[in-house]
């Protein structure tokens, strides 16, 4: 059985990367781009230092940057309307996972028209969009080698999974540097989101031989330098540990698909506005002790990729250390329960069975080695609001 990868088509990897802008346009073709990003990039001066560094090549550009943290179809209409009346031949999406995402979905629109309810999952998006060249600048989603994109249809609170050829980014320039000023909260989010990245790829379904090697390379950047990093800011090689860590995780995640944290993370992303690393960091201990009984193998080899199972250890032994492991992580990392996070419980439970349903309507639970049915994800839902 063969797997067909999908990768950006060129990657400027390393500190100093994000300044190679110029010479991409270039190979590309590309001579009018526009940069996607947010507020936050603006004011650190990010967006300032990518189109000055155009202007000094005479490569004019504009800059949209009112994209949100969590993007809904209304946030990046905007955005979707400057493409359509502008003439640009490209985007430089600029920041973290949501300004990426929201630039492929005005990509897409841009060109194409339509709503993006038009292009979520299960359809497959293969038309190619405005050419995108992202630039990460946290080390969590991986988005800049992905072929999927997350957009909140905000008139359903339902978070649209959109996938296909047509949202890769045709370039990524992934500069450590640029994850330096990173808050210790965003660091953790974006982070466990990053090791969810590389363990749901690694016992998807759809796991390949090549899915399988990114997955567990990325676990042993990611698990041993999370800390770190959270710790230490300005630490250069657990950050650059940590970005090189997420985007294999993205590209494994991009070929092998995720799974029933990310199914039920997304709803809880709508509904209660939690950031999505944060939502994926309070379901994934609890997902993976309820997965583990149908890939004991596969989750004994997370434990040994991340550091906390020896070799010799059993595959028991390894799976019990595993779990400690991600709720002591949690803990160090001040990741929040529901209820600490400040969602009310009659609301939670009350929206379990819609969001049972969403996440199964997804289809990323269906890659999970322990395939949920809809009464055991309501069950999780409960489980994760009760654990400590």
């Amino acid at each position: 059985m063969s797997h067909r990868i999908v990768l950006p088509r060129l990657m400027e990897v390393g500190a100093g990367a994000s300044q190679q802008i110029v010479s991409v346009l270039h190979n590309l073709g590309c001579k009018r781009p526009l940069i996607v990003t947010d507020r936050m990039m603006v004011e650190l001066g990010y967006v300032s230092r990518i189109s000055e560094t155009l202007a000094q090549a005479d490569i004019p550009s504009d800059c949209f940057a009112d994209t949100l943290p969590e993007p809904t179809a209304a946030s990046i209409r905007a955005g979707v309307d400057m493409v359509r009346q502008g003439d640009y031949d490209s985007i430089i999406a600029l920041g973290g996972g949501s300004p990426i995402d929201s630039a492929k979905a005005i990509g897409i629109l841009g060109k194409f028209g339509g709503e993006m309810r038009d292009y979520r999952f299960p359809r497959d998006v293969s038309e190619a969009g405005l050419p995108l060249i992202a630039i990460p600048t946290t080390a969590g989603t991986g988005s800049e080698a992905t072929r999927f994109t997350i957009i909140t249809d905000e008139t359903s609170d339902e978070k649209m999974l959109c996938a296909g050829l047509g949202f890769m980014p045709v370039a990524a320039l992934i500069d450590y540097e640029l994850t330096l000023s990173l808050p210790p909260r965003v660091t953790a989010d974006t982070g466990i989101d990053a090791l969810t990245h590389a363990m749901e790829a690694y016992v998807s379904r759809k796991a390949s031989l090549y899915s399988d090697a990114q997955a567990l390379q990325a676990m042993r950047l990611l698990a041993p330098n999370l800390r770190a990093a959270y710790h230490e800011p300005g630490n250069h090689a657990a950050r650059e540990a940590m970005m090189l860590g997420a985007t294999l995780a993205g590209i494994a995640f991009s070929n092998a698909s995720v799974a029933l944290v990310h199914g039920m993370s997304r709803p809880i992303g709508a509904f209660f506005h939690v950031p999505h690393g944060l939502s994926n960091a309070m379901l994934l201990p609890a997902i993976t002790e309820f997965s583990i009984p149908a890939a004991p193998e596969r989750y004994a080899d997370c434990a040994r990729a991340m550091g906390v199972a020896g070799e010799n250890d059993s595959i028991e032994t390894a799976n019990s250390k595993l779990l400690v492991e991600l709720r002591a992580i949690n803990k160090e990392l001040q990741v929040p329960g529901p209820e600490q996070f400040g969602i009310q419980r009659d609301h939670f439970f009350e929206l379990r069975e819609t969001m049972a349903r969403q996440a199964l309507a997804s289809g990323s639970p269906g890659n999970n080695p322990r395939v949920p049915t809809e009464v055991e994800i309501i069950d999780l839902y409960e489980i994760v609001w009760n654990q400590e």
